[in-house]
């Protein structure tokens, strides 16, 4: 006999040996200079600090499946790896190990601080990356890249540069989003809003020169201090006297004027006067800027009180801040009123805090010209979404787009390529450092210690990953992608800047496709997390049950528009499957005697085949089809399914089982048998290969065949082919399973041992299934123990017989003598009374007017399917019944 497996399938064992096999043999090397069709997918940068979670995993083994499917259909299949700088994520990550030693970046210095970040990146990079290789990711790691690599980080500059030049890019003051946890400006997709039960304030403010007040409602009291304004509706009749006239802002010694402003105040809403606070609030922003308001900053970048407002307020953050403006008010009688308001919070999603609208000069891009045209390549298909929904989303953001800010207060990161002047104040944008002034020469200059938002690095991964700005043969080759498959929680942070900057810069969409992967969720479908303790370990579940196992799972979970619900059930099933895989393999390779490598199949000679033989292949072929035209259409459950129902349900519980008899006798049929097994087993391995990489290769290594490839990796994909084609082999031997299936139901039902043979009699429809049925009298004999057989069309029932339905045939086993015939009659007679109720339920529905007049045409059809089927099963049960009974 061959080489056997081993009885156990170790899966840690043999992991860990393929993956270094595989990147030694370059097997996942793209060749730039290749004259075959490209197929790009360049990685979602995971962050280089992080760590690997379940929805890496599924991005992870989604790509893997599509990259490795694609090469081994004959395409020059690149999967470019990287990594991301992660700005803001890496910035805090550090500066958390700094503070247990007590210290900060201040401490260090930008450069001092910035060198411990390079040594942590250094430390820590290899853990995601290993990690990933533990999936059995097939990326080309020889192109790996980092978001701050020089060619990329001299990408980046070009881009700022040339954006800037083309008056795209411009810097402002204006109201930002301010995250004191982080000391940064945040972008509005960065900012999380949550709705917080909170209050409604009514403080009184005295009226200048008169013992009248206004009363305002604000949500924000601690921002009263930087009023510049009380604005009313210049329509309202309760205030359009006080128009021009000056309130004294309490706890100050300002005067601040009342103006009319139809935009800002809604009559009906509070008191309707409003105080406007410019430098804290961004309707109050626009409001200041069409009064020409003073705009005073009264919070530092910790967000507490700073030297602009009354002495007894320094220092306080800003809920004491409230709380202290709140006890004053009302000391000095001025809080007239505190009801009970919800309302949405902005909080920064990095740290949680409570965001602060700040005013501050920042970089800005002019994004409507950007966002056009990516507007435009989805409109006419150059790009196209797998999911309307989310072509849908996209389209909403992008016409409803706003100005990007994309300065950002960190050290770590590109610095933006801007220089002022200390003599002139022009700033000099250039792409290599300037040693003076653009402007007037001075070499009095100093670069702006801001950085660039980590997603406009991240936004030019296509470009910059193959080469831009330099003319690369990889770029020629691989520009666009083929697809960006990625999470839908980055479409507007990720996916559309790509878009912009694709266009922009190269001409052409980075990519052709665009497919959004599901959140990955527990069993109950509610989000992971540490707090509810329902988190799944990707790396753990590699370690009990497999990458293989993880990788089928989460690809037979993924169907578009639904979330992904996870459990180590399913973990477990397919670790199952594996072991299935393994154990099938075993059976072939201990039938296949040793020495011996069975000739390939002649596939234009397959008439001579047995029956289980030429069956197969024809299941085979329609798993190639299925399997295939699913991963066409990013179905990858559909997929999976088709594959797990092939092997499993066929090979395995059918064809492996046909075949005993046949390989027990020897011979040519033997021999014959042999390579069909294997045949359908190497092009079965083949189609599981995307999913199941490692044991896949473990077993097709060992497969006494003919190889045309050293490796799985870069073996052929099944074809379809016609020539398998058999539809009587498929007629007959479905006929075949549902009698065998009958057979084993009435030894169940009846408690008759596997091990009597019974008399069998079949009673077809027609002559051409009867003749069908006697071809398979051999398979029968063997697989349900079936002594005797007769078989002719409409045979009448023996007495005193089991019956069942087998398909178009019906299956009787005469019982005398085996079995409890009173039992029997009893099991009839409960069958008969549960159909008459399901003909009585289907009956009434079908006989309802609003039923049959509102229900969809399909719907109704069913139901009369169904309804036919019970009558039709009651007919032959009642049959039986009779004859027992008689």
């Amino acid at each position: 006999m061959s080489e056997l497996l081993p009885k156990a399938y170790q899966h840690l064992e043999i992991e860990r040996r393929w993956y270094p096999i595989w990147v030694e043999n370059g097997y996942f090397a793209a060749d730039d200079a290749s004259d075959k069709p490209p197929y790009c997918i360049v990685i979602p940068p995971p962050n280089v600090t992080g760590q690997l979670h379940m929805g890496h995993a599924l991005m992870l083994t989604l790509e893997d499946v599509l990259i490795r499917w694609r090469r081994m259909q004959g395409y020059n299949a690149l999967w470019l790896p990287g990594t991301d700088h992660a700005g803001i994520a890496t910035q805090m990550v550090v500066e958390r190990e700094l503070a247990k030693d007590g210290v900060s970046r201040f401490d260090l210095g930008r450069q001092g601080f910035l060198d411990k970040v390079w040594e942590w990146k250094g430390r820590y990079h290899g853990r995601i990356t290993e990690q990933m290789k533990v999936m059995g990711v097939s990326v080309d790691w020889d192109r790996e890249r980092f978001t701050m690599d020089d060619g990329l980080s001299r990408a980046v500059r070009k881009v700022f540069v040339d954006l800037y030049n083309d008056g795209l890019i411009y810097r402002e003051r204006r109201l930002v989003n301010w995250s004191p946890g982080i000391h940064t400006v945040l972008s509005d997709l960065e900012v999380e809003h949550r709705q917080v039960n909170s209050s409604l304030w009514h403080m009184a403010y005295p009226v200048t020169g008169s013992d009248d007040k206004l009363v305002v409602a604000t949500t924000r009291p601690e921002t009263m201090l930087g009023d510049t304004a009380v604005a009313v509706h210049p329509e309202d009749p309760r205030y359009a006297h006080l128009i021009g006239k000056t309130v004294d802002l309490p706890l100050t010694d300002r005067k601040i004027p009342i103006i009319g402003d139809a935009i800002l105040v809604d009559i009906e809403f509070g008191t309707g006067a409003v105080k406007v606070t410019p430098a804290h609030d961004p309707h109050d922003f626009d409001t200041g800027k069409r009064h020409d308001l003073e705009m005073i900053t009264i919070f530092d970048a910790d967000a507490r009180l700073n030297d602009n407002v009354p002495e007894a307020y320094r220092g306080l953050d800003r809920q004491s801040a409230r709380d202290k403006i709140v006890a004053d008010l009302d000391a000095l009688g001025l809080l007239v009123d505190v009801t009970p308001h919800t309302m949405n919070v902005g909080h920064c999603q990095r740290t949680g805090v409570p965001i602060e609208p700040m005013l501050s000069h920042q970089w800005y891009v002019k994004i409507k010209p950007l966002a056009e045209p990516a507007i435009a390549a989805v409109e006419d298909g150059r790009t196209r979404f797998t999911s309307p929904e989310w072509e849908k989303v996209y389209f909403q953001w992008m016409r409803n787009i706003r100005d990007w800010c994309i300065s950002r207060q960190l050290w770590w990161g590109h610095q933006i390529p801007a220089w002022f002047c200390e003599a002139c104040d022009h700033i000099t944008v250039s792409e290599e450092d300037p040693t003076a002034c653009a402007g007037c020469g001075c070499a009095d200059i100093r670069q702006d210690e801001d950085v660039l938002d980590t997603w406009f690095s991240s936004g030019l991964w296509p470009l910059s990953t193959l080469g831009w700005p330099d003319k690369t043969q990889a770029l020629d080759t691989f520009y666009p992608g083929a697809v960006m498959e990625t999470g839908f929680d980055i479409i507007f942070f990720w996916v559309a800047r790509m878009m912009m900057f694709g266009l922009r810069f190269m001409g052409d969409v980075p990519f052709r496709t665009i497919y959004m992967h599901p959140m990955v969720r527990d069993d109950k479908g509610q989000k992971m997390s540490k707090t509810k303790n329902n988190v799944i370990d990707p790396l753990e579940e590699t370690e009990v049950h497999g990458a293989d196992a993880l990788r089928f799972t989460l690809a037979a979970l993924t169907t578009q528009g639904h979330d992904l619900k996870l459990s180590k059930e399913r973990l477990t099933g397919y670790r199952a499957f594996a072991n299935k895989i393994w154990n099938a393999t075993r059976f072939v390779l201990m039938n296949v005697p040793e020495g011996e490598t069975p000739a390939p199949l002649d596939m234009d000679d397959l008439g001579a085949l047995s029956l289980a033989d030429r069956w197969v292949l024809h299941k085979l072929d329609e798993a190639v089809v299925a399997t295939t035209e699913a991963l066409e259409a990013f179905e990858f459950a559909d997929a999976t399914t088709a594959i797990h129902s092939f092997f499993w349900g066929v090979y395995c519980d059918w064809y492996i089982e046909l075949t005993k008899s046949t390989l027990r006798g020897g011979g040519e049929a033997a021999a014959t048998t042999r390579r069909v097994l294997l045949h359908v087993l190497d092009q079965a391995l083949r189609l599981l290969h995307p999913f199941m990489c490692y044991i896949t290769e473990e077993i097709w290594t060992k497969l006494p065949i003919e190889r045309s490839a050293p490796s799985l990796v870069i073996a052929d994909w099944p074809k379809a082919d016609a020539r398998l084609r058999d539809d009587h082999a498929q007629a007959l031997t479905d006929q075949l399973i549902d009698i065998i299936g009958a057979v084993r139901t009435v030894r169940g039902e009846n408690g008759v041992s596997p091990k009597k043979a019974l008399e069998v009699h079949v009673s077809a429809p027609d002559a051409d299934t009867a003749a069908l049925v006697t071809e398979a009298e051999a398979y029968l004999a063997n697989l349900a123990n079936v002594g005797t057989l007769k078989v002719d069309v409409a045979l009448p029932r023996p007495a005193k017989s089991a019956v069942a339905i087998a398909g178009a045939c019906k299956v009787y086993v005469p019982l005398e003598g085996l079995i409890d015939l009173g039992e029997e009659i009893a099991r009839l007679g409960k069958a008969i009374a549960k159909l008459d109720k399901e003909i009585d339920k289907l009956g009434k529905k079908l006989g309802n007017e609003r039923f049959l007049a509102n229900a969809p045409t399909e719907v109704v059809q069913t139901q009369r399917d169904r309804l036919a089927d019970a009558q039709s099963r009651r007919a032959t049960y009642a049959e039986s019944l009779a004859l027992l009974q008689g």
